[in-house]
């Protein structure tokens, strides 16, 4: 192999594995330092993450398809894991079937608070009504508002972002909110959060506490489902 480090790079940057190797050694590396700062709001490994790993697709001149390919098997793990949130959901099924009413009440209040606050608001900035649809789904994992999004026929990419900023703002003000709030109880912590920032949130719940995840795990599944229903009804009454 040649010395010169040009070489060298063009040659890795060839290898599927690098993107893959890279991007696991940066959130380890990040996860590490989010744990020596006790899991400080700030230090979210996925916040940090993205914006390190982004400095490097622009500084080596990579484009996001050539880092996709090598990465696509960490996009692939996303089925499991949240198959794999089933696990805590069982080992808690007494706690969550005690909170079934509730739940079900801050589930349809909170969907409905997230898809008309949105909307409300990008309209009284004046946004065009493309970046409005594309912001009403905004609240749950990124699979499902996509497929919403193009439903309406805004723009996914869009809509891809806005998940993924209220997924990394939820899950750093969450833990100061809520105690500033002086809200104790983790199922509620957990369902808040999981419900207004779906995945990235319901991660950020399970590093506070397993009963805080075990709730966000469930508002996540179920909000993606409500809103799936009330985003077509919503902007049909506020948009069209």
């Amino acid at each position: 192999m040649s010395a010169n480090p040009f070489s060298l790079w063009v040659y890795l940057s060839q290898q599927p594995l690098l993107w893959l190797t890279v991007t696991l050694l940066v959130y380890a590396t990040a996860d590490a330092l989010s744990l020596a700062t006790g899991r400080h709001p700030f230090a979210n490994p996925v916040f940090h993450s993205m914006w390190i790993i982004a400095v490097f697709l622009l500084l080596t001149g990579t484009s996001y398809t050539t880092y996709f390919s090598g990465a696509q098997f960490v996009h692939f793990l996303l089925g499991p894991a949240t198959v794999a949130l089933a696990v805590p959901l069982y080992e808690n099924r007494k706690v969550v079937a005690a909170a079934i009413v509730p739940m079900l009440a801050a589930l349809v209040v909170g969907c409905a608070t997230a898809i008309v606050s949105v909307v409300l608001l990008a309209k009284a900035f004046g946004l065009p009504n493309n970046v409005v649809l594309s912001l009403a789904p905004k609240s749950v994992t990124a699979g499902v508002a996509m497929g919403i999004s193009e439903s309406l026929g805004a723009d996914a990419s869009l809509t891809a972002v806005a998940v993924v900023l209220t997924g990394i703002m939820g899950a750093i003000i969450v833990t100061p909110m809520m105690n500033r709030m002086g809200i104790t109880d983790y199922r509620a912590r957990g369902f808040a959060v999981g419900l207004a920032s779906h995945g990235i949130g319901t991660a950020r719940a399970f590093q506070v506490d397993a009963v805080a995840g075990v709730f966000a795990g469930i508002a996540m599944s179920l909000n993606a489902l409500v809103t799936s229903l009330l985003v077509p009804l919503a902007v049909t009454l506020l948009v069209r």
